[in-house]
């Protein structure tokens, strides 16, 4: 695979509007699938429903149920089905109820999705797209809250990406049906429902790039998915103790964009990495010895990590004590100043 993934043709769109993450994938769903015949939509209530989340409303109405339709409660079979497809000329994107429901399909994820194109070297393409929604913040149950992104990035062969505005989202959908490799798509689910004002269009960074969400010179805060807005409350909130963070949305998991995020370590001298799931062998653990190896002699302080804990999801009424919090991150940067006045 290259790095990177050129942005699909730039569509047309209205002046700035007003759009829920939820409401800029469904938007994105339904330019591909009107612009492109062979793009199909297929997985458990993504029909008349439109899915748990209602990402895929009014879907099948629009496009009929030869192009949008409700398979059985199996995954592995709904993954495997669409890998055939895929073989045939087909664009799937499948979606995964919750995040932890897709581990039934994670032998057709690994064994076949991933590997296929090596396998045949290089003669069959899978250009699929499997959608999770992962995470927590929505007061959900064991289940239903897992983040299951180093499953995915461990595993060669396959693009892992994750949204965290409604405009990045429907950018980043539309590049990930675009492209010739199988992608794993990573859904916040606590940020369905937030909102901006902005114009959906494919235009800015690709699969492959972060974005510097909130320039800044004392700290590097890197992060993805859903735990984006936490590191820039934090960053709000640290600008009045006298922090000047900046904030990196990695966007792209696997690839890794080493340019931006070294880039940025080596400016600031300290880094934060920020994620929901548990710290022991996290996504975290990747980043800080990437970090270590490319940026050693600029850095001021030891990488720190603030994750979940390493331990089953708990339920509820927990889970914000669970959470990486503003709080949380704020007191790893107090410890990289405190540890860097007093080397």
């Amino acid at each position: 695979m290259s790095t990177t993934v050129q942005p699909v043709k730039a569509v047309e769109s209205a002046a700035a509007q007003s759009f829920s993450l939820a409401g800029a994938l469904n938007r994105a769903l339904g330019d591909a699938l009107a612009e492109d015949e062979r793009v199909v939509v297929l997985g458990e209530d993504v029909g008349p429903l439109g899915g748990v989340f209602r990402v895929t409303d009014g879907l099948a109405a629009r496009f009929g149920d030869t192009r949008v339709w409700d398979t059985p409660l199996a995954e592995s079979g709904i993954v495997g089905t669409a890998i055939g497809m895929a073989m045939n000329g087909l664009r799937p994107v499948v979606e995964m109820q919750f995040d932890a429901f897709a581990y039934p399909a994670f032998e057709q994820i690994t064994s076949h999705l991933a590997k296929m194109h090596n396998r045949t070297r290089g003669r069959v393409a899978l250009p699929m797209v499997v959608r999770i929604p992962y995470g927590g913040g929505i007061g959900g149950v064991e289940h239903h809250c897992d983040s299951s992104e180093v499953y995915y990035t461990h595993t060669a062969g396959l693009r892992v990406v994750t949204c965290s505005t409604p405009g990045d989202g429907y950018r980043l959908l539309r590049q990930a049906i675009d492209c010739p490799d199988p992608v794993i798509f990573l859904e916040p689910k606590r940020r369905y429902w937030a909102k901006e004002t902005t114009e959906l269009t494919t235009d800015g960074p690709s699969i492959g790039q972060a974005q510097i969400v909130r320039p800044g010179r004392d700290v590097t805060v890197i992060t993805y998915g859903g735990t984006v807005a936490t590191a820039l409350e934090a960053a709000t909130a640290g600008a009045e103790e006298g922090y000047d963070l900046e904030v990196v949305d990695l966007r792209s998991l696997n690839p890794f964009d080493d340019e931006t995020v070294t880039a940025s370590v080596r400016r600031t001298g300290r880094a934060v990495v920020v994620h929901e799931a548990g710290g022991f062998c996290g996504y975290g653990a990747e980043v800080a010895a990437r970090l270590t190896e490319q940026c050693f002699h600029h850095l001021a302080a030891p990488i720190l990590r603030v994750t979940g804990f390493d331990i089953p999801y708990p339920p509820p009424k927990l889970e914000a004590h669970h959470l990486p919090s503003p709080d949380r991150i704020l007191d790893a940067v107090s410890r990289l100043q405190w540890e860097d006045e007093n080397a």
